[in-house]
């Protein structure tokens, strides 16, 4: 069963099955380096966004505590210098956050006459919270949209005194940070901060998509040199196979030719012996020529004079040309035929006692163009089968010719009372031939010249002719043959 499971030699392997090889592997390498580039990215994205929110609040965070301490440590009585130290600290505590390249706002939004205010420089913190100023519209007016989002977020900002971030597009925060000096929510630190890292996100697809390019490359030299040991291989067996396709085609064309020679020499040793008996039929007619008979004789001689003259030709080719078999200026009557092989040979011979003929010919079968000794090849060997294998000494033999019209076909059927055919010459091969038309195929065992009448009938009557001929055992419990003539 391993075996069986495991075995490749049943495949074969082409040029187009290792093409579809490589192109699928590098197609799947790309594929996997696509989903896995996605995957990076969207992690990337991911941890830069939590990044980003994380940086922008703890960066406010800061300032807000920085803010409140130093709120916390005002002392009520201030002298000029100190006032002064005290704004210069404000502005350095928002300075410093907007110099950084990310903050965009940052300021203090606290409430006002029932309104929001936004301050955003250090003498504006200290007279709010230390000098309880007024402030004119202008400075009121400031940074409108901080003022906006953080009515908007109040709540959430001021009942659970926690930082609240609001994103704004893929990289801007709008962060609020609870301002609570001293215990009392006071207001909020606004920030605006716009964290950058796309450089570094950058980066990293920039070098996976270096690792991806020599992975896939390295891949595809690997895949390359395996398609050109593949190919290498496959072409010597593709040259060694055209070698060993042309040795057989050698052998396969000699053989071939022997067969031929071996079919031609049996044809003429088969046709040989017809000649002779017909040189016999020709001496005795000669013989007993008379005024009386001078026409039948003519008639019966031209006839045998034809056969001869057509084996002598048949002696010419090992294959005989198709115009000199079938053609449209041949017009042979059937009928005519079958009389002729029974009158004028078998009844002739000095066995021809022990047989009775019964000839059962429709009239008007329209004539064949075929040559008519072609077809007394075809229907003397299967005549004298019957008769050499009927194992009888009485044989009756039944011949009948049908035409029908609407098929445009005719029907020839030789059938005796003999023994039959034994059932393994009627068995079939691949091709339809049955065993008892092959060459050498007989039940004969004393000469080893037999086997070759029914084969020569079926070769000219289905390769030449392009008749159909079949062996079966008929009612009459003998052997019948039957040959079917399409028009």
């Amino acid at each position: 069963m391993k075996s069986k499971l495991f075995s490749l030699k049943g495949y074969r392997f082409e040029f187009h099955h290792l093409l579809v090889v490589l192109i699928s592997l590098i197609f799947f390498q790309i594929l996997v380096s696509i989903i896995h580039k996605t995957s990076l990215q969207n992690l990337l994205l991911k941890t830069q966004d939590w990044y980003q929110r994380d940086e922008a609040e703890r960066m406010a965070n800061l300032s807000t505590t920085s803010l409140e301490l130093l709120l916390e440590n005002v002392p009520a009585q201030l002298t000029a210098d100190r006032q002064r130290q005290v704004i210069q600290a404000f502005d350095i505590i928002l300075g410093q956050q907007s110099l950084q390249q990310n903050v965009q706002e940052i300021c203090l939004i606290a409430p006002y006459h029932n309104k929001f205010i936004a301050l955003d420089e250090g003498k504006q913190i200290f007279n709010f919270f230390v000098n309880n100023d007024q402030f004119s519209e202008g400075q009121v007016n400031k940074h409108p949209m901080a003022i906006k989002l953080f009515q908007e977020a109040r709540t959430e900002v001021q009942d659970n005194e926690r930082t609240y971030s609001i994103r704004e597009g893929a990289q801007t925060f709008h962060v609020f940070v609870p301002f609570v000096p001293r215990g009392e929510f006071t207001g909020a630190i606004y920030v605006k901060n716009t964290p950058d890292f796309s450089s570094i996100t950058g980066e990293i697809i920039t070098s996976f998509n270096e690792i991806s390019g020599i992975f896939v490359a390295l891949i595809f030299l690997g895949l390359l040199a395996m398609f050109y040991i593949s190919t290498y291989t496959v072409n010597a067996r593709d040259e060694a196979q055209k070698l060993l396709f042309q040795e057989k085609e050698k052998l396969i064309a000699e053989q071939i030719h022997h067969r031929k020679e071996a079919q031609f020499t049996m044809r003429i040793y088969h046709t040989h012996h017809k000649a002779e008996k017909v040189m016999g039929f020709i001496k005795e007619d000669l013989r007993e020529l008379t005024a009386e008979s001078i026409e039948q004789i003519k008639y019966r001689v031209g006839k045998y004079a034809n056969f001869i003259s057509r084996v002598i030709y048949d002696m010419k080719w090992y294959e005989p040309p198709v115009q000199s078999i079938r053609s449209p200026m041949f017009r042979t009557d059937l009928n005519e035929v079958i009389r002729f092989i029974v009158e004028n040979i078998f009844k002739r011979t000095s066995v021809s006692s022990g047989y009775n003929f019964e000839l059962d010919l429709q009239p008007n079968i329209p004539p064949v163009n075929v040559n008519e000794f072609v077809v007394w090849e075809i229907i003397e060997p299967l005549i004298q089968n019957s008769i050499e294998h009927s194992g009888k000494n009485d044989v009756h033999l039944h011949i009948a010719s049908r035409y029908n019209s609407r098929k445009k076909e005719a029907s020839l059927v030789i059938e005796d009372n003999g023994r039959g055919i034994e059932s393994w010459l009627l068995t079939s091969d691949e091709t339809g031939r049955q065993r008892l038309f092959e060459d050498h195929i007989s039940t004969k065992t004393d000469n080893s010249n037999t086997g070759y009448g029914c084969y020569i009938a079926y070769e000219i009557a289905t390769q030449r002719c392009n008749w159909h001929i079949a062996a079966a055992n008929g009612d009459r419990g003998g052997a019948k043959f039957t040959i079917e003539i399409p028009y």
